[in-house]
């Protein structure tokens, strides 16, 4: 699920950097590109993934 949030947020990044927009700076390409990156390293961190391996099951 993070890694899903994290490929919008830098598709959006993509879509403000590519159409050269003016936005203020907390929406800014960079920024989104940084919570992508974080998002994306949770995600692969096993953060929010939504499997858990726990105990054995029989």
């Amino acid at each position: 699920m993070l890694g899903i949030a994290a490929a919008v947020l830098f598709f959006i990044a993509f879509l403000i950097n590519a159409a050269d927009l003016s936005t203020n700076d907390v929406f800014s390409s960079a920024n989104l590109m940084l919570l992508g990156l974080g998002l994306l390293a949770l995600h692969v961190a096993g953060i929010g993934s939504g499997l858990s391996r726990g105990g054995r099951r029989r």
